[in-house]
Protein backbone atom coordinates (compact mmCIF):
# COMPACT_ATOMS: atom_id res chain seq x y z
CA UNK A 1 0.00 0.00 0.00
CA UNK A 2 1.13 3.71 -0.83
CA UNK A 3 2.14 5.77 1.47
CA UNK A 4 -0.58 8.47 0.89
CA UNK A 5 -3.24 6.04 1.47
CA UNK A 6 -1.76 4.71 4.12
CA UNK A 7 -1.73 7.82 5.96
CA UNK A 8 -5.38 8.12 4.95
CA UNK A 9 -6.51 4.87 6.38
CA UNK A 10 -4.70 5.70 9.59
CA UNK A 11 -6.39 8.90 9.73
CA UNK A 12 -9.88 7.55 9.25
CA UNK A 13 -9.46 4.85 12.02
CA UNK A 14 -7.61 6.62 15.01
CA UNK A 15 -10.90 9.93 14.00
CA UNK A 16 -13.29 6.36 14.58
CA UNK A 17 -11.14 5.54 17.65
CA UNK A 18 -11.56 8.81 19.41
CA UNK A 19 -15.66 8.92 18.56
CA UNK A 20 -15.97 5.56 19.85
CA UNK A 21 -17.07 6.70 23.54
CA UNK A 22 -19.59 9.22 21.99
CA UNK A 23 -21.48 7.08 19.16
CA UNK A 24 -24.69 5.61 19.90
CA UNK A 25 -23.95 2.29 20.45
CA UNK A 26 -26.49 -0.10 22.37
CA UNK A 27 -26.80 -3.28 23.88
CA UNK A 28 -29.93 -5.29 22.79
CA UNK A 29 -31.94 -6.72 25.49
CA UNK A 30 -31.74 -9.87 26.45
CA UNK A 31 -34.50 -12.70 26.33
CA UNK A 32 -34.15 -16.50 27.90
CA UNK A 33 -36.39 -17.93 25.47
CA UNK A 34 -39.25 -17.68 22.55
CA UNK A 35 -41.49 -17.64 24.96
CA UNK A 36 -40.93 -14.22 25.91
CA UNK A 37 -41.87 -13.10 22.22
CA UNK A 38 -45.24 -12.43 22.69
CA UNK A 39 -45.18 -10.43 25.81
CA UNK A 40 -42.84 -7.95 24.42
CA UNK A 41 -45.19 -7.77 21.34
CA UNK A 42 -48.19 -7.17 23.11
CA UNK A 43 -46.76 -4.91 25.65
CA UNK A 44 -45.68 -2.75 22.54
CA UNK A 45 -49.02 -2.79 21.19
CA UNK A 46 -48.22 -5.13 17.85
CA UNK A 47 -50.66 -7.22 15.91
CA UNK A 48 -48.77 -8.39 13.11
CA UNK A 49 -44.98 -9.37 12.04
CA UNK A 50 -42.64 -10.74 9.75
CA UNK A 51 -41.06 -13.84 10.74
CA UNK A 52 -37.73 -13.87 8.83
CA UNK A 53 -36.00 -17.77 7.96
CA UNK A 54 -35.23 -20.12 5.68
CA UNK A 55 -36.44 -23.05 4.30
CA UNK A 56 -34.41 -25.84 6.49
CA UNK A 57 -34.88 -24.45 9.59
CA UNK A 58 -38.98 -23.78 9.00
CA UNK A 59 -38.93 -27.25 7.49
CA UNK A 60 -37.56 -28.84 10.29
CA UNK A 61 -40.05 -27.52 12.53
CA UNK A 62 -38.03 -25.11 14.75
CA UNK A 63 -39.90 -22.04 14.23
CA UNK A 64 -43.16 -23.77 14.70
CA UNK A 65 -43.28 -22.95 18.64
CA UNK A 66 -42.90 -19.18 18.22
CA UNK A 67 -45.07 -19.38 15.19
CA UNK A 68 -47.77 -21.04 17.27
CA UNK A 69 -47.62 -19.08 20.54
CA UNK A 70 -47.60 -16.05 18.25
CA UNK A 71 -50.74 -17.36 17.68
CA UNK A 72 -52.28 -18.05 20.82
CA UNK A 73 -51.69 -14.64 21.92
CA UNK A 74 -53.57 -13.44 18.43
CA UNK A 75 -50.78 -11.78 16.97
CA UNK A 76 -50.55 -12.41 13.26
CA UNK A 77 -47.10 -13.64 11.90
CA UNK A 78 -46.28 -13.74 8.32
CA UNK A 79 -43.14 -15.98 7.42
CA UNK A 80 -40.44 -15.22 4.84
CA UNK A 81 -38.31 -18.91 4.82
CA UNK A 82 -36.73 -17.76 1.48
CA UNK A 83 -33.11 -16.22 2.86
CA UNK A 84 -30.26 -17.73 1.29
CA UNK A 85 -27.29 -18.71 3.04
CA UNK A 86 -25.86 -15.47 1.60
CA UNK A 87 -29.14 -13.42 1.87
CA UNK A 88 -29.00 -11.04 -1.47
CA UNK A 89 -30.83 -8.02 -2.25
CA UNK A 90 -33.66 -10.01 -4.39
CA UNK A 91 -34.52 -11.69 -1.30
CA UNK A 92 -34.55 -8.67 0.67
CA UNK A 93 -37.23 -7.18 -1.62
CA UNK A 94 -39.41 -10.06 -1.84
CA UNK A 95 -39.32 -10.05 2.43
CA UNK A 96 -39.87 -6.21 1.60
CA UNK A 97 -43.34 -7.02 -0.05
CA UNK A 98 -44.66 -9.75 2.34
CA UNK A 99 -44.27 -7.21 5.24
CA UNK A 100 -45.87 -4.53 3.09
CA UNK A 101 -48.66 -6.95 2.02
CA UNK A 102 -49.15 -8.04 5.45
CA UNK A 103 -49.52 -4.52 7.49
CA UNK A 104 -46.84 -6.09 9.77
CA UNK A 105 -45.43 -3.94 12.30
CA UNK A 106 -42.26 -5.46 13.36
CA UNK A 107 -39.99 -8.35 12.14
CA UNK A 108 -38.19 -11.66 13.82
CA UNK A 109 -35.24 -12.78 12.54
CA UNK A 110 -34.97 -16.36 13.40
CA UNK A 111 -31.64 -18.34 12.02
CA UNK A 112 -28.21 -17.27 11.76
CA UNK A 113 -26.74 -14.24 10.37
CA UNK A 114 -28.48 -14.66 7.05
CA UNK A 115 -31.82 -14.53 8.74
CA UNK A 116 -30.71 -11.37 10.58
CA UNK A 117 -28.92 -9.34 7.84
CA UNK A 118 -31.99 -10.08 5.91
CA UNK A 119 -34.35 -8.86 8.34
CA UNK A 120 -32.50 -5.37 9.50
CA UNK A 121 -31.80 -5.21 5.33
CA UNK A 122 -35.68 -5.12 5.13
CA UNK A 123 -36.04 -2.60 8.20
CA UNK A 124 -33.69 -0.68 6.41
CA UNK A 125 -35.90 -0.53 2.94
CA UNK A 126 -39.10 -0.14 5.11
CA UNK A 127 -37.38 3.33 6.70
CA UNK A 128 -36.41 4.10 3.42
CA UNK A 129 -38.78 3.15 0.93
CA UNK A 130 -37.95 5.22 -2.30
CA UNK A 131 -34.06 4.08 -2.06
CA UNK A 132 -33.03 1.39 -3.37
CA UNK A 133 -30.76 -1.06 -1.45
CA UNK A 134 -27.59 -0.18 -2.93
CA UNK A 135 -27.72 3.36 -2.10
CA UNK A 136 -28.23 2.31 1.72
CA UNK A 137 -24.67 0.34 1.87
CA UNK A 138 -21.64 1.24 3.80
CA UNK A 139 -21.51 3.45 7.29
CA UNK A 140 -24.05 5.58 8.59
CA UNK A 141 -26.91 5.41 5.96
CA UNK A 142 -29.49 4.18 7.69
CA UNK A 143 -29.98 6.95 10.50
CA UNK A 144 -33.90 6.62 10.20
CA UNK A 145 -35.40 3.95 13.11
CA UNK A 146 -36.05 1.02 11.41
CA UNK A 147 -39.23 -1.23 13.10
CA UNK A 148 -38.94 -3.02 15.85
CA UNK A 149 -36.82 -5.94 15.32
CA UNK A 150 -36.01 -9.17 17.61
CA UNK A 151 -33.36 -11.70 17.06
CA UNK A 152 -33.79 -15.57 17.66
CA UNK A 153 -29.90 -17.13 17.13
CA UNK A 154 -30.13 -20.51 16.25
CA UNK A 155 -26.46 -20.28 15.79
CA UNK A 156 -23.53 -19.20 17.92
CA UNK A 157 -21.86 -17.91 15.18
CA UNK A 158 -22.28 -14.36 13.80
CA UNK A 159 -23.22 -12.20 16.95
CA UNK A 160 -25.68 -10.47 14.25
CA UNK A 161 -27.88 -10.42 17.16
CA UNK A 162 -25.56 -7.50 18.85
CA UNK A 163 -24.31 -5.43 15.57
CA UNK A 164 -25.01 -2.83 13.71
CA UNK A 165 -23.73 -4.47 10.73
CA UNK A 166 -26.01 -6.72 7.41
CA UNK A 167 -23.69 -8.30 4.69
CA UNK A 168 -26.01 -8.29 1.41
CA UNK A 169 -25.08 -10.07 -1.76
CA UNK A 170 -25.54 -7.87 -4.36
CA UNK A 171 -27.46 -10.52 -7.13
CA UNK A 172 -26.77 -8.85 -10.43
CA UNK A 173 -22.73 -8.07 -9.83
CA UNK A 174 -22.66 -11.43 -7.63
CA UNK A 175 -20.59 -9.23 -4.80
CA UNK A 176 -20.90 -8.79 -0.87
CA UNK A 177 -21.79 -5.14 0.78
CA UNK A 178 -22.06 -3.98 4.11
CA UNK A 179 -24.75 -1.72 5.62
CA UNK A 180 -23.64 -0.20 9.23
CA UNK A 181 -25.70 1.90 11.20
CA UNK A 182 -26.83 1.88 14.48
CA UNK A 183 -30.35 1.98 14.02
CA UNK A 184 -29.73 -1.80 12.57
CA UNK A 185 -28.90 -3.03 16.10
CA UNK A 186 -31.55 -5.41 17.33
CA UNK A 187 -33.83 -4.48 19.85
CA UNK A 188 -34.08 -7.95 21.37
CA UNK A 189 -31.79 -11.28 21.05
CA UNK A 190 -33.28 -14.66 22.15
CA UNK A 191 -30.53 -16.62 23.43
CA UNK A 192 -32.16 -19.88 24.06
CA UNK A 193 -29.95 -22.88 23.54
CA UNK A 194 -32.55 -24.82 22.71
CA UNK A 195 -33.53 -23.73 19.15
CA UNK A 196 -29.60 -24.66 18.64
CA UNK A 197 -29.66 -27.87 19.46
CA UNK A 198 -30.53 -29.14 16.07
CA UNK A 199 -27.73 -27.07 14.14
CA UNK A 200 -25.33 -29.83 12.31
CA UNK A 201 -21.91 -30.66 13.87
CA UNK A 202 -20.41 -28.89 10.82
CA UNK A 203 -22.84 -26.00 11.09
CA UNK A 204 -21.44 -25.72 14.60
CA UNK A 205 -18.03 -25.74 13.92
CA UNK A 206 -18.35 -23.30 11.37
CA UNK A 207 -20.39 -20.96 12.77
CA UNK A 208 -18.38 -20.80 16.46
CA UNK A 209 -15.42 -20.60 14.54
CA UNK A 210 -16.96 -17.48 12.71
CA UNK A 211 -17.64 -16.26 16.24
CA UNK A 212 -13.96 -16.98 17.10
CA UNK A 213 -12.77 -14.84 14.02
CA UNK A 214 -15.08 -11.73 15.54
CA UNK A 215 -13.60 -11.92 19.11
CA UNK A 216 -9.84 -12.28 17.73
CA UNK A 217 -10.00 -9.18 14.58
CA UNK A 218 -11.99 -7.05 17.21
CA UNK A 219 -8.74 -7.83 19.78
CA UNK A 220 -5.77 -7.58 17.66
CA UNK A 221 -7.21 -4.57 15.59
CA UNK A 222 -6.04 -0.74 16.53
CA UNK A 223 -9.44 0.35 17.53
CA UNK A 224 -10.16 -1.41 20.77
CA UNK A 225 -11.27 0.32 23.79
CA UNK A 226 -11.14 -1.98 27.74
CA UNK A 227 -14.68 -3.10 27.50
CA UNK A 228 -14.29 -4.66 23.90
CA UNK A 229 -10.71 -6.11 24.50
CA UNK A 230 -12.87 -7.67 27.75
CA UNK A 231 -15.66 -9.12 25.96
CA UNK A 232 -13.07 -10.75 23.12
CA UNK A 233 -11.14 -12.39 25.62
CA UNK A 234 -14.40 -14.22 27.67
CA UNK A 235 -15.42 -15.18 24.10
CA UNK A 236 -12.50 -16.35 22.79
CA UNK A 237 -12.08 -18.73 26.18
CA UNK A 238 -15.64 -19.30 26.52
CA UNK A 239 -15.36 -20.77 22.29
CA UNK A 240 -12.04 -22.69 23.32
CA UNK A 241 -14.09 -24.58 26.03
CA UNK A 242 -17.00 -25.20 24.26
CA UNK A 243 -16.98 -25.54 20.71
CA UNK A 244 -16.16 -28.95 20.74
CA UNK A 245 -18.36 -29.95 23.40
CA UNK A 246 -21.29 -28.84 20.90
CA UNK A 247 -19.69 -29.96 18.22
CA UNK A 248 -19.38 -33.82 19.88
CA UNK A 249 -22.94 -33.74 21.33
CA UNK A 250 -25.70 -30.90 19.79
CA UNK A 251 -27.91 -30.78 23.12
CA UNK A 252 -25.08 -30.67 25.32
CA UNK A 253 -27.13 -27.46 27.06
CA UNK A 254 -24.20 -25.67 29.08
CA UNK A 255 -21.97 -25.83 25.86
CA UNK A 256 -25.05 -24.73 24.03
CA UNK A 257 -25.74 -21.65 26.24
CA UNK A 258 -22.25 -20.72 26.41
CA UNK A 259 -21.35 -20.72 22.78
CA UNK A 260 -24.13 -18.31 22.92
CA UNK A 261 -22.67 -16.07 25.02
CA UNK A 262 -19.76 -15.79 23.40
CA UNK A 263 -20.90 -15.16 20.23
CA UNK A 264 -22.81 -12.15 21.74
CA UNK A 265 -19.97 -10.98 23.57
CA UNK A 266 -17.91 -11.21 20.39
CA UNK A 267 -20.21 -9.15 18.09
CA UNK A 268 -20.63 -6.71 20.88
CA UNK A 269 -16.20 -6.44 20.48
CA UNK A 270 -16.39 -6.70 17.09
CA UNK A 271 -19.45 -3.46 16.68
CA UNK A 272 -17.32 -1.51 18.21
CA UNK A 273 -13.84 -1.85 17.29
CA UNK A 274 -14.57 -3.76 13.91
CA UNK A 275 -12.79 -6.62 12.03
CA UNK A 276 -10.30 -6.87 8.92
CA UNK A 277 -9.06 -8.81 6.20
CA UNK A 278 -10.22 -12.29 7.08
CA UNK A 279 -14.00 -11.21 6.97
CA UNK A 280 -13.15 -8.90 3.82
CA UNK A 281 -11.46 -11.46 1.95
CA UNK A 282 -14.49 -14.18 2.94
CA UNK A 283 -16.68 -11.74 2.19
CA UNK A 284 -15.40 -11.70 -1.75
CA UNK A 285 -15.53 -15.24 -1.93
CA UNK A 286 -19.05 -15.26 -0.50
CA UNK A 287 -19.88 -13.17 -2.69
CA UNK A 288 -18.12 -14.70 -5.80
CA UNK A 289 -19.44 -18.62 -4.95
CA UNK A 290 -21.67 -18.36 -2.55
CA UNK A 291 -18.88 -19.92 -0.07
CA UNK A 292 -20.54 -19.96 3.81
CA UNK A 293 -18.90 -17.08 5.63
CA UNK A 294 -18.23 -19.19 8.68
CA UNK A 295 -16.40 -21.71 6.53
CA UNK A 296 -14.66 -19.06 5.14
CA UNK A 297 -13.43 -17.34 8.05
CA UNK A 298 -12.52 -20.87 9.31
CA UNK A 299 -9.72 -21.50 6.70
CA UNK A 300 -8.80 -17.84 6.18
CA UNK A 301 -8.17 -17.43 10.03
CA UNK A 302 -4.69 -18.53 10.43
CA UNK A 303 -3.15 -17.70 7.14
CA UNK A 304 -4.20 -13.82 7.70
CA UNK A 305 -3.05 -14.13 11.26
CA UNK A 306 0.58 -15.41 10.50
CA UNK A 307 0.44 -12.93 7.34
CA UNK A 308 -0.06 -9.95 10.04
CA UNK A 309 3.33 -11.21 11.54
CA UNK A 310 5.14 -9.38 14.06
CA UNK A 311 2.74 -6.49 14.45
CA UNK A 312 0.01 -9.10 15.89
CA UNK A 313 1.97 -10.85 18.13
CA UNK A 314 1.61 -9.48 21.21
CA UNK A 315 -2.17 -9.75 21.36
CA UNK A 316 -2.22 -13.21 19.57
CA UNK A 317 0.05 -14.02 22.80
CA UNK A 318 -2.84 -12.93 25.31
CA UNK A 319 -5.77 -14.22 23.08
CA UNK A 320 -3.50 -17.68 23.90
CA UNK A 321 -3.29 -17.38 27.40
CA UNK A 322 -6.95 -16.54 27.42
CA UNK A 323 -7.78 -19.85 25.40
CA UNK A 324 -5.50 -21.52 27.98
CA UNK A 325 -2.88 -22.70 25.14
CA UNK A 326 -0.49 -20.74 25.37
CA UNK A 327 1.86 -19.21 28.85
CA UNK A 328 2.07 -16.16 29.90
CA UNK A 329 5.79 -16.99 30.30
CA UNK A 330 5.72 -18.12 26.57
CA UNK A 331 7.80 -15.17 24.05
CA UNK A 332 4.92 -12.94 22.00
CA UNK A 333 6.27 -15.07 18.85
CA UNK A 334 5.96 -18.37 20.63
CA UNK A 335 2.10 -17.85 22.02
CA UNK A 336 0.95 -15.99 19.00
CA UNK A 337 2.48 -19.37 17.39
CA UNK A 338 0.83 -21.33 19.71
CA UNK A 339 -2.93 -20.05 19.12
CA UNK A 340 -2.82 -19.73 15.89
CA UNK A 341 -1.77 -23.51 16.13
CA UNK A 342 -4.64 -24.47 18.06
CA UNK A 343 -6.78 -22.89 15.89
CA UNK A 344 -5.71 -25.31 13.04
CA UNK A 345 -5.88 -27.64 15.88
CA UNK A 346 -9.64 -27.51 16.46
CA UNK A 347 -10.58 -26.91 12.75
CA UNK A 348 -8.67 -30.46 12.00
CA UNK A 349 -10.51 -32.26 14.88
CA UNK A 350 -14.12 -30.40 13.83
CA UNK A 351 -13.58 -31.31 10.19
CA UNK A 352 -13.22 -28.50 8.70
CA UNK A 353 -10.65 -28.67 5.98
CA UNK A 354 -7.94 -26.21 5.19
CA UNK A 355 -8.42 -25.54 2.07
CA UNK A 356 -11.36 -24.42 -0.48
CA UNK A 357 -12.16 -25.64 -4.16
CA UNK A 358 -13.36 -23.74 -6.95
CA UNK A 359 -11.68 -20.62 -6.56
CA UNK A 360 -10.97 -19.69 -10.28
CA UNK A 361 -7.64 -17.86 -11.25
CA UNK A 362 -9.03 -14.94 -13.34
CA UNK A 363 -11.86 -13.70 -10.63
CA UNK A 364 -9.20 -12.99 -7.62
CA UNK A 365 -8.35 -9.45 -8.75
CA UNK A 366 -11.82 -8.84 -8.64
CA UNK A 367 -12.54 -10.12 -5.55
CA UNK A 368 -9.22 -8.59 -3.86
CA UNK A 369 -10.57 -5.07 -5.48
CA UNK A 370 -13.88 -6.13 -3.31
CA UNK A 371 -12.30 -6.80 -0.49
CA UNK A 372 -9.96 -3.72 -0.31
CA UNK A 373 -12.95 -1.58 -0.71
CA UNK A 374 -14.67 -2.89 1.93
CA UNK A 375 -11.44 -3.05 4.38
CA UNK A 376 -9.86 0.36 3.67
CA UNK A 377 -9.83 2.50 5.38
CA UNK A 378 -12.29 1.28 7.76
CA UNK A 379 -10.97 -1.64 9.35
CA UNK A 380 -8.21 -0.89 11.90
CA UNK A 381 -5.55 -4.32 10.81
CA UNK A 382 -2.73 -4.27 12.36
CA UNK A 383 -1.20 -4.29 8.84
CA UNK A 384 -2.32 -2.72 6.26
CA UNK A 385 -2.67 -3.97 2.91
CA UNK A 386 -3.94 -2.80 -0.61
CA UNK A 387 -5.89 -5.21 -3.02
CA UNK A 388 -3.00 -6.40 -4.81
CA UNK A 389 -1.41 -7.50 -1.57
CA UNK A 390 -4.93 -9.26 -0.61
CA UNK A 391 -4.87 -11.25 -3.76
CA UNK A 392 -2.13 -13.72 -2.03
CA UNK A 393 -4.59 -14.88 0.66
CA UNK A 394 -6.78 -16.68 -2.03
CA UNK A 395 -3.89 -18.61 -3.55
CA UNK A 396 -3.12 -19.62 -0.13
CA UNK A 397 -6.92 -20.82 0.86
CA UNK A 398 -7.15 -22.54 -2.86
CA UNK A 399 -6.82 -26.11 -2.90
CA UNK A 400 -6.10 -26.27 -6.87
CA UNK A 401 -4.04 -22.82 -6.99
CA UNK A 402 -1.86 -22.50 -3.94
Amino acid sequence: MNIAKRAFCRTFQTVFHLALPFLPYREPKILGGVDEVPGVLKEKGIESVLLVTDAGLRGAGITLPLEQLLAENGIACAVYDGTRANPTSDNVEQARELYIKNDCKALIAFGGGSSMDCAKAVGARIAYPKKPLGRLKGTLRVLRRIPLLIAVPTTAGTGSETTLAAVITDSAAKHKYTMNDFTLIPRYAVLDPTVTYTLPPHLTATTGMDALTHAVEAYIGRSTSRETRAKALEATSLIFGNIEKAYADGRDREARANMLRAAYLAGIAFSKSYVGYIHAVAHSLGGQYNTPHGLANSVLMPIVLEAYGRAAYKKLHRLGVAAGVAAGTDSHAEGAAKFIAAIRGMNARMGIPSKLGGIIKEDIPTMAKHADREANPLYPVPVLMNAKELEKFYYAVSEDLS
